[in-house]
């Protein structure tokens, strides 16, 4: 039925339990700095608002609100590069180990050992941010062409079920940018745009299994946020309460804040667990297919550039001398 034990999956989960909490902390303190950002927004907003009429401050309170969680936001932007880095990568370098396994160093901690075995990968923050971006501009465009080809048919009510196709395929290829981090990791290469390609490449070719081992994952994790968010709806509403004039909107966002912060810090890594579970299963012993590598090249300039970063990649650096160049095609 599918590729994965959700057994693994939770027993990964709890292996690596410095992590899960790591991550834990992060995305509550996120989540909040975005009802503290909100609620003083908000009481600054409702307090000029007593110099007008009562629709005047209530205006006003919405869109103290609206900055302080938009600031919030920008933050939370401009930090993606660490998150990215240290709990996201960092979690699955943990997880590959375990998955393959190889017990972690004694005598050093996951989060000290993860860091270190993403440094030695990746090298800078930027460089895996860099090769996340062009990773998600491939997976753009495929995801394109499949919604694309689905428009097309003639299929009685297919706009009321685009909305589920996305839902879909969000997570079918949203994380097959972890899947290509894990990739790189587990062949310990020293070249993360070449084993990115690869990756990819291995991905394509196998989408059939792949999307199959995605729709129940789809189903786990929507159905698991869905239940999250009911579950907040209560304390969000208590929450919304005490923000002043009554902004009574803010019950939703901060439920749907929280479901995110628990998706993020929970379900997420579960269902990462889960998809690198399938992908190792599913290409064990397999090579790049070079007609797949053409296809994916044809559709997506940025795979065209993931190949050209690949060849100009020596140890963490670009090369410059175009005879390094040359000796790298032939690598």
């Amino acid at each position: 039925m599918w590729d994965f034990s959700i057994a693994r999956g939770m027993s990964l989960m709890i292996r690596t339990a410095p992590f899960v909490l790591f991550r834990a902390i992060i995305y509550f303190a996120i989540a909040a700095a975005y009802v503290i950002a909100t609620g003083t927004g908000a009481g600054i907003g409702y307090g000029i608002g007593g110099f007008g009429d009562t629709d005047f401050q209530v205006n006003s309170t919405l869109w103290g609100g609206g900055i302080g969680f938009g600031v919030t936001a920008a933050v939370v932007y401009f930090l993606r590069e660490y998150l990215l880095y240290i709990v996201k990568a960092g979690h699955i370098a943990v997880m590959v180990e375990l998955l393959d396994g190889r017990p972690l160093p004694d005598g050093k901690g996951q989060i000290a050992y993860a860091k270190s075995v993403v440094a030695q990968r990746f090298g800078q923050a930027s460089v895996l941010f860099g090769l996340d971006q062009l990773i998600k501009g491939v997976i753009r465009a495929i995801t394109g062409l499949l919604e694309g080809l689905f428009s097309i048919l003639p299929i009685p009510g297919l706009a009321q079920l685009m909305g589920v196709l996305r839902a879909y395929l969000k997570v079918a290829v949203g994380l097959v940018d972890e899947i290509i981090l894990a990739h790189a990791i587990r062949t310990r290469s020293d070249n993360p745009f070449s084993s990115a390609r690869e990756a990819l490449v291995l991905y394509a070719q196998n989408a059939r299994p792949m999307l199959g081992n995605a729709a129940w994952l789809t189903l786990i994790v929507y159905g698991l946020s869905l239940l999250v968010f009911l579950l907040m709806l209560t304390p969000a509403a208590a929450l919304a309460y005490f923000i002043p004039g009554n902004w009574s909107a803010g019950s939703i966002v901060f439920a749907l804040l929280f479901a995110w912060t628990v998706k993020a810090a929970l379900i997420e890594p579960f269902a990462i667990a889960c998809m690198l579970q399938a992908f190792f299963k599913v290409t064990d012993g397999q090579q790049p297919n070079p007609e797949w590598e053409r296809r994916i090249e044809a559709a997506s300039d940025k795979f065209k550039e993931i190949g050209n970063r690949a060849l100009t990649w020596v140890g963490g650096a670009r090369r410059t001398n175009p005879d390094l160049n040359a000796q790298g095609a032939k690598a």
